[in-house]
């Protein structure tokens, strides 16, 4: 195969890339273009290749196929040492016996680099992550979020071109990790510094990434914007994958430049958007949990909602504090999810369980998927 060379436009370029081990394919001809500067997500679960692919990117596995650009290098057959990359791993792998200043500066004195810079350099970034006053402690002295802004601090050190991070916040808990999520993008984008950061977490890959490429079975499913990830997924994978779905399996009955229908089991339901594809085609319709409403009255005949109604009786409610999930059961025994925000804290007309009610949403609210 006969590859073009790089785009400009494209600081990191990742073209046809392929990872063989025996007969098992873990990187499929993945080929993408990052931005310099931008923070990009592998987005996937276990097994479905973005650690190969970050691993490749660092040099620590060699392409089956394919070559990875950077700045306009061709990197792919260079060994980690000499890419201007670093990555940074879930354990954060900090040296116990060093201290916080101590392991910042570990890389840099393997450069060689002055002791006077060396010092500036590393103050610099004690003064970034904000761990002046921890400069001496050793890392078991710290807490999982300072060790791993120490972690980052090493990483951002030699002044990497491209920063890998490897289920960065995998090892704090959920609160922690929360506030820590809005500190790495700020560190990072202070830098300047482009990064691809692999992930199972879609909360952290949508709250992080500018862009975010959801990976299965080796191979890119659909890449965009958080937004165009969640709203329009491209397939029931990633439909299903990204947050919570209800899934109406059914027949393409309309389908024209500005509506499209669906027959269901579940019932006939309408989208306000037009399909290019042939009436009597299999389709599922999606639609979010959160973009159905739930009440113990039906829709009044002609408002928003009422061209897509179900109703069935709660069988399960999850109270979540900001929000509560209620699961419907429907007449053919299959079941819908509903999140509502709990507005108020007064619970007088409370759903409960075992309660008849009617799930209904608008014609905007729904996405048509063929796969």
């Amino acid at each position: 195969m006969t590859l073009t060379p790089p785009d400009p436009l494209g600081f990191l370029r990742i073209q046809n890339l392929s990872k063989r081990y025996d007969s098992v394919l873990a990187v499929d001809d993945v080929s993408l273009d990052i931005g310099k500067g931008e923070i990009f997500a592998l987005l996937g679960s276990s097994g479905c290749g973005k650690s190969t692919l970050l691993r490749m990117l660092a040099g620590f596995e060699s392409p089956s196929s394919g070559q990875i650009f950077l700045g306009g290098q061709d990197i792919s057959l260079l060994p980690p040492y000499e890419r201007p990359i670093n990555m940074m791993f879930q354990s954060y792998a900090l040296f116990p016996h060093l201290t916080v200043w101590d392991n910042i500066a570990f890389g840099l004195r393997r450069m060689g680099m002055d002791k006077d810079a060396m010092a500036e350099r590393v103050t610099a970034m004690l003064e970034l992550v904000q761990l002046q006053q921890f400069a001496s402690r050793k890392p078991h002295q710290l807490s999982g979020g300072q060790q791993q802004r120490v972690a980052l601090a090493r990483s951002l050190a030699r002044k990497p071109q491209l920063l890998l991070l490897d289920e960065p916040l995998g090892a704090l808990d959920k609160k922690l990790r929360e506030q820590t999520q809005f500190e790495l993008v700020n560190i990072i984008e202070s830098i300047g510094v482009t990064c691809v950061m692999v992930t199972h977490d879609q909360e952290e890959a949508m709250t992080m990434a500018s862009r975010i490429a959801v990976m299965s079975h080796g191979r890119i499913l659909q890449l965009g914007s958080p937004t165009e990830i969640y709203e329009a997924p491209n397939c029931r994978f990633v439909a299903d994958f990204i947050g919570n779905i209800n899934l109406f399996d059914g027949q393409l009955t309309l389908a024209n430049a500005s509506q499209s229908e669906v027959q269901t089991p579940q019932g006939h339901f309408t989208l306000g958007h037009g399909s290019s594809h042939p009436a009597g085609m299999a389709v599922s319709l999606a639609v979010r949990p959160e973009k159905i409403r739930i009440d113990k009255r039906p829709p009044d005949s002609g408002s928003a909602g009422s061209a897509n109604v179900v109703s069935g009786v709660v069988s399960e409610i999850a109270y979540m504090g900001s929000y509560s999930t209620y699961v419907v059961k429907l007449p053919d025994d299959s079941v819908i999810k509903v999140t509502q925000t709990n507005r108020s804290r007064n619970h007088e007309d409370d759903i409960v369980w075992g309660d008849r009610v009617s799930c209904f949403w608008d014609t905007q609210a729904g996405v048509l998927l063929t796969t």
